[in-house]
C-alpha cells in the first residue's frame, strides 16, 4: 500500500504538467475551483476557531458528520459478511444513484432557481446562476477525475500517474472523489440555515451512505484487505463529508449570487459522479435491470423525503 514518490521520469510535477497540457480545460477549471475552495475552507475554519460561526456553519458541520456516521454504520456489516453478490452491490449502488439524482434536482437545482429568480427578478435569469454553478461543478469533478489517480470499482485505474500508486490507495482516492461533492451539497444546502432545503438533502445523503459504505468496504476486502482494515478505511472515507460541508457552507454563505451558484455547483458535481462513475459501474456486470429498479426506488424515496421534510 505504498505511494511512490514519483522521482522517476520527472516526478509528479512533470506528470501533472503533461496532463495539464493534454487537458487544458480540465486543468484550468480545477485550478480555479481549488483556489476558490481553499479560501472558503480557511475562512470557515477560522470562523469555527473564533467561536463566531453562525447557525449555518454549525448545521452544515452537523449534516456532514451525519453523512460520516452513516458511512461508518454501513461499513460495519463487512466485518462479518464474507461477500456481497455483484447483483446486490449493483442494486444498492443504483439506489444511491437515484437518491443523489433526486436530491440534486429537488434540494439543489429547484431551490437554486428560486433563489436566483428572487435575486434577478426573473426565473430564466435565475436559472442562469444555477447553470453557471452546474458548469463549475462539472469542471471541478472533471479536473479531479483527470488529475487525481484513482480506481473505480470495475472500470480500472484512471487519472494522472495512476500506475505509480498501489491499488488500495487508488480505491481510497476514488472514495474521496465520490464523497466530496456530497459533503459540499450538504454545506451549501445549509448555508442559509434553511432546514427546508438542508434537512431533506442531508437525510437523503445519509440514507444512501449506508449501502454505499457497505459496498466500499466489501470492494476493499475483495482487493485483499482484512475485514477490519477495509471497514476502517471505508468508515474513514466519510470524513470527506464534513470537510466538504465546510467548503459548501462557505461557498453558499458569501455574496447573494453565491447561493444559487453554489447550489448549482453541488448539483453539477453530484450529477457528474452519478453519470461518470456510479451508473456505468452498476451496468458493468449485466445487472442493468435491478440497478435501474434500484435507481427508481431511490428517486422515489427521495421524492417522499423532500415532500415530507422540505
Amino acid at each position: 500500500m505504498e505511494l511512490t514518490d514519483g522521482r522517476q521520469d520527472g516526478g509528479w510535477r512533470a506528470i501533472w504538467r503533461a496532463q495539464a497540457l493534454a487537458h487544458p480545460l480540465a486543468g484550468a477549471g480545477l485550478l480555479l475551483a481549488v483556489a476558490l475552495l481553499a479560501v472558503l475552507f480557511v475562512s470557515s475554519v477560522a470562523g469555527l476557531a473564533a467561536g463566531s460561526a453562525g447557525p449555518a456553519l454549525l448545521l452544515a458541520t452537523a449534516g456532514g458528520l451525519a453523512g460520516f456516521a452513516a458511512t461508518a454504520v454501513g461499513a460495519l456489516p463487512a466485518l462479518v459478511l464474507r461477500r456481497l453478490s455483484t447483483r446486490t452491490e449493483d442494486t444498492l449502488l443504483g439506489l444511491a444513484a437515484g437518491m443523489m439524482l433526486a436530491a440534486s434536482a429537488f434540494s439543489l437545482i429547484l431551490p437554486g432557481i428560486a433563489a436566483g429568480a428572487e435575486l434577478a427578478g426573473s426565473r430564466p435569469l435565475g436559472a442562469l446562476f444555477v447553470v453557471a454553478g452546474l458548469a463549475l461543478g462539472a469542471l471541478l469533478m472533471l479536473g479531479l477525475d483527470d488529475f487525481m489517480p484513482h480506481e473505480h470499482l470495475h472500470l480500472g485505474p484512471h487519472g494522472a500517474g495512476s500506475e505509480r500508486v498501489s491499488r488500495v490507495w487508488l480505491f481510497v482516492f476514488a472514495i474521496v472523489l465520490h464523497n466530496l461533492p456530497e459533503g459540499m451539497a450538504i454545506g451549501v444546502a445549509f448555508s442559509r440555515a434553511d432546514l427546508t432545503v438542508g434537512l431533506p438533502l442531508t437525510s437523503a445523503i445519509a440514507i444512501q451512505d449506508v449501502p454505499e459504505g457497505l459496498a466500499i468496504a466489501m470492494a476493499l476486502k475483495a482487493v485483499g484487505l482484512s475485514a477490519v482494515r477495509a471497514v476502517a478505511i471505508a468508515a474513514g472515507s466519510g470524513v470527506m463529508e464534513p470537510l466538504g460541508a465546510l467548503f459548501g457552507a462557505g461557498l453558499g454563505g458569501g455574496l447573494a449570487a453565491a447561493y444559487p451558484i453554489g447550489l448549482g455547483l453541488a448539483a453539477g458535481a453530484m450529477i457528474f459522479v452519478v453519470s461518470h462513475e456510479v451508473i456505468p459501474e452498476t451496468h458493468r456486470n449485466g445487472h442493468q435491470t435491478p440497478a435501474t429498479l434500484g435507481l427508481l426506488a431511490g428517486f422515489a424515496l427521495m421524492t417522499v423525503l423532500d415532500t415530507t421534510l422540505g
